[in-house]
């Protein structure tokens, strides 16, 4: 069986061909294929601009990732697409376009939970068994574990997602989007040591992340490290070696971002190794965009081997949104039988994890 996966529920449309061999070999990636819309340094990205970038890149992806996984449009099964959750026009747009190969290809839909897709390919890449999952990425943050056909969820953010505050401080720093906000924190974090008290604010099994990121934030506005010009000052006074390792010096942009990770990691430590606790695991998967952080993947790989575990995680090929991911999960679900009616492929903002039936698993 061979599917195409789309997906688009943020800033990247990603175009993927998954085959599964009828022999019952192992799956393969034949095409992952993508493309990301980057806002320029210190802002965001409005869902009208992704979406159009979205329609203006999906039928190129398609036509590359066809011509790469060197296969036909009948040799294709069924096509996949996010169904949710993420923002609605881009989710809109890969949507429409699914429906329209759908429609034009006579090939059979299937809808996508996105932070399924992420489980599964994680799953798939790493051979994890039945790990708990700590999904981490710009719009979602949630530590899952499987049971009964269903990923249950143990904890999850109260406000914004991980990856959310990660990216709304590189906004304030002025640190540049290309290729992901995230990425270059961790490379300026590299450079930081000095620890900055920061609200650390863990609730049961849920994390919140607004309070540190309004503390760090304002940190950076009164130490004068926020705009353009500020931060091209910080990276001089870093690379001249003026912010020498003196505890007492001022702080930089590098020690805010160190410190901002070093608490927001901690944090997710914590109540992934609680999940861990309470269900008997000693696997951990990080997917998502954020758990392709290696500082991440280290504090969490310290955490499980002291409890005598493993910690499993991908490089920026499957952890980072991709096509791949809903090709794979579509297939799984495709297998058992499923189908998404062109009435009800609508995409939706709101999609929990835990609403999916995991039939494919035992």
């Amino acid at each position: 069986m061979l599917a195409i996966g789309m997906e688009g529920s943020a800033n990247k449309v990603g175009i993927g061909i998954m085959l599964h061999p009828k022999d019952g070999g192992a799956p393969k990636v034949l095409a992952n294929v993508r493309h990301t819309y980057i806002s320029p340094p210190g802002e965001g990205f409005l869902p009208k601009d992704v979406a159009r970038h979205h329609r203006a890149w999906v039928v190129k992806l398609v036509k590359q990732a066809l011509r790469e996984a060197k296969v036909s449009v009948a040799d294709v099964d069924c096509i996949c697409f996010t169904k949710g959750p993420g923002m609605g026009a881009p989710l809109q747009s890969i949507a429409i376009a699914a429906r329209m190969m759908s429609l034009l290809w006579k090939k059979p839909l299937i809808g996508v939970n996105h932070c399924v897709g992420h489980i599964e390919m994680g799953r798939l890449i790493t051979g994890a068994d039945n790990p708990v999952v700590l999904y981490v990425s710009g719009g979602n943050t949630q530590v899952i574990a499987y049971s009964a056909k269903r990923y249950r969820i143990f904890g999850e953010t109260l406000d914004i997602a991980v990856g959310n505050c990660l990216d709304r401080f590189a906004r304030t720093l002025h640190i540049p989007n290309d290729p992901f906000p995230g990425y270059n924190i961790e490379q300026l974090a590299k450079k930081g040591f000095r620890l900055v008290d920061l609200p650390y604010v863990v609730k049961g099994m849920d994390c919140s992340f607004s309070g540190i990121l309004a503390a760090v934030d304002g940190l950076a506005v009164s130490l004068g490290l926020s705009g353009e010009e500020q931060a091209k000052a910080d990276d001089e006074r870093i690379n001249s070696g003026e912010a020498d390792r003196d505890p007492d010096a001022r702080p930089t942009r590098a020690d805010l971002c160190f410190s901002l990770q070093e608490t927001v990691y901690a944090m997710l430590v914590e109540i992934t190794e609680r999940a861990m606790a309470h269900v008997g695991s000693k696997q951990v998967l990080i997917v998502g965009g954020v758990g392709s952080n290696e500082r991440l993947q280290e504090m969490m790989g310290t955490m499980a081997r002291d409890r005598g575990g493993s910690v499993f995680a991908t490089d920026e090929r499957y952890c980072i949104d991709n096509g791949i991911m809903i090709a794979q999960a579509g297939l799984e679900a495709f297998k058992t039988g499923f189908q998404t009616p062109l009435s009800e492929s609508a995409c939706t903002q709101r999609f929990r994890t835990d609403e999916v039936f995991v039939d494919w698993r035992d």
